[in-house]
């Protein structure tokens, strides 16, 4: 686990732990009330999505700044994995996490870059390679994505949205599951490392969860980094 102390930032590679929340908060209870409305797990997800994206939307913008920050931070001090790694990642949408400063940080660091790209309905994800000099289009669901002529890739490392986590590393997306078709098909064939980036906002004791569920490996907040083993 990566610590903040003030300034300073350590690594704990021994310890896998779930960490406080600021100021000893305790997780928002919204599973359990939504576990009080319905035992079906996709009405759960839908009454969780729209209390979490609620919950991310109160996030300042100066709140989002520094932690946009405090990330790139931590990644520049514990790596979480060595270049030429190609690392895919996503634009941001909304009161996403901007992981824009995350991205140049990897490039300027010798990572090769991916961003997603939605093919068709209940299909996996394939991914484009991206630069920072490279124009954008417009994708379905209001994604921005890679030109058509950019190279496809296969990610090493996959940056992962997400609208909630909890202690076991499961995530809450936007319902159409294509991370986890992708994970799915990406680690049948090989091993590759799924990072979500979060507000603290974000972050609960337990998510409604499928067998068709892929697990984070990381979690990375203003708090600090979160590994799931």
């Amino acid at each position: 686990m990566v610590s903040i102390h003030g300034a300073h930032l350590r690594l704990q590679a021994t310890e896998v732990a779930y960490g406080a929340r600021p100021h000893g908060g305790a997780a928002p209870p919204c599973f359990a009330y939504v576990a009080d409305l319905t035992d079906d797990i996709a009405t759960a997800k839908a009454v969780l999505r729209v209390m979490m994206s609620e919950a991310r939307a109160t996030v300042t913008p100066e709140e989002r700044e520094r932690a946009a920050g405090i990330v790139v931070d931590i990644w520049r001090y514990a790596p979480l994995a060595e270049p030429p790694s190609t690392v895919s990642a996503f634009w941001p949408m909304r009161d996403e996490f901007d992981v824009r400063p995350l991205l140049m940080h990897l490039f300027a660091a010798g990572h090769e870059l991916a961003l997603p790209i939605v093919t068709a309905r209940r299909e996996p994800l394939v991914f484009r390679a991206w630069r920072p000099s490279d124009p954008l289009e417009a994708g379905p669901f209001g994604t921005l994505q890679p030109h058509r002529q950019r190279a496809e890739v296969e990610p090493d490392v996959l940056i992962v949205p997400l609208l909630a986590v909890d202690r076991d590393g499961y995530r809450l997306g936007y319902g159409g599951g294509y991370y986890d078709r992708t994970l799915a098909a990406l680690r049948a064939r090989r091993a590759v490392q799924a990072i979500g980036i979060a507000f603290e906002a974000q972050r609960l004791d337990e998510i409604p969860r499928s067998p068709r569920d892929e697990r984070l490996d990381w979690l990375l907040t203003e708090a600090g980094a979160f590994a799931f083993v």
